[in-house]
């Protein structure tokens, strides 16, 4: 009498001895990872040798080679905020975060009812609509410079910040009605419709239901258009002077006919590139979700 002796088959996830089979790690998602960091270094360093100038004298950042070893000071920012030469760098920098800000809040308060009513609640030839606000950002800015400027010339609104107010909102609009429309797409109509049958009207609608589900693709709409609105120069530099000058017109003037002041062109750059690299650290999450929100239907 002979005796069969059943053997199990072998998991796929098991070596021949039983043992769990470590997963290999495909070469392809490997040298994407390397790509990435090599592409995020070279992003990261002018940043960093801008920090690094930021902190150098005059006459050590304006080495040929560099020098990376030389001594540290902080003369460049004492410079930049008036330390000794009754400069005062404040009301520029208060003109743009109230120029960005303000500007930033009534795009909000506009584009997330028209990308409602383009993507949840559709109209019409909506497409022609959305190519519309984009046929708005190909003219260039220059082409429509010295109208602006006559018209703010006649109405008296030079150097006036509720002029770049009117004037980033209307630059930033286009864009953010694009972006919000896409996160507003992924709203699921089950729930506006159980709104609907609870008496929600719109408003509340738009503040307790559709608000929060979009919460991260507002906050990236509202991060680029708030960079975009504080990095803006051709508009603040031709309408403004004393008054309502901005944080970057405000370092163009460390270009001077005596000449370029490496290291404290580089500290001003740094601190008008704080509150934006501030904003997108406190929102890094968010803006991560937004950006990823409307990519996948």
């Amino acid at each position: 009498m002979s005796s069969v002796t059943n053997v199990a088959p072998v998991a796929a996830t098991r070596t021949p001895e039983g043992e769990p089979r470590r997963p290999r790690k495909p070469r392809s998602g490997a040298l994407l990872g390397l790509a990435a960091w090599l592409i995020g270094f070279l992003f990261v360093v002018p940043v960093l040798w801008m920090v690094l100038t930021s902190f150098h004298s005059e006459e050590d950042a304006a080495t040929n080679p560099p020098s990376l070893l030389a001594p540290l000071t902080v003369a460049g920012y004492r410079e930049f905020f008036g330390v000794g030469t009754g400069a005062n760098p404040w009301p520029s920098l208060a003109n743009s975060l109230t120029a960005s800000v303000v500007s930033t809040v009534i795009v909000l308060l506009l584009a997330i009812p028209a990308a409602y009513a383009l993507s949840i609640k559709p109209v019409r030839k909506w497409t022609d609509v959305m190519f519309f606000f984009l046929s708005t950002r190909m003219l260039p800015i220059v082409a429509g410079l010295l109208p602006i400027y006559l018209f703010a010339q006649w109405s008296g609104l030079l150097d006036n910040i509720w002029l770049l107010i009117v004037l980033y909102t209307a630059m930033n609009l286009p864009i953010a009605v694009w972006m919000m429309r896409s996160f507003l797409a992924e709203v699921p109509v089950e729930i506006l419709e159980a709104a609907s049958m609870d008496g929600a009207g719109l408003l509340l609608t738009l503040r307790s239901v559709v608000a929060p589900i979009v919460l991260p693709g507002i906050a990236a709409t509202s991060l680029i258009c708030f960079i975009f609105s504080w990095n803006e120069l051709l508009l603040a530099r031709t309408l403004t002077g004393t008054v309502a000058q901005t944080a970057p017109v405000y370092l163009t003037g460390f270009v001077t006919s005596q000449g370029l002041f490496l290291a404290q062109v580089c500290a001003a750059a740094f601190v008008v590139s704080l509150p934006v690299l501030i904003a997108g650290f406190a929102a890094q999450d968010k803006l991560v979700q937004g950006l990823s929100l409307g990519a996948v239907k």
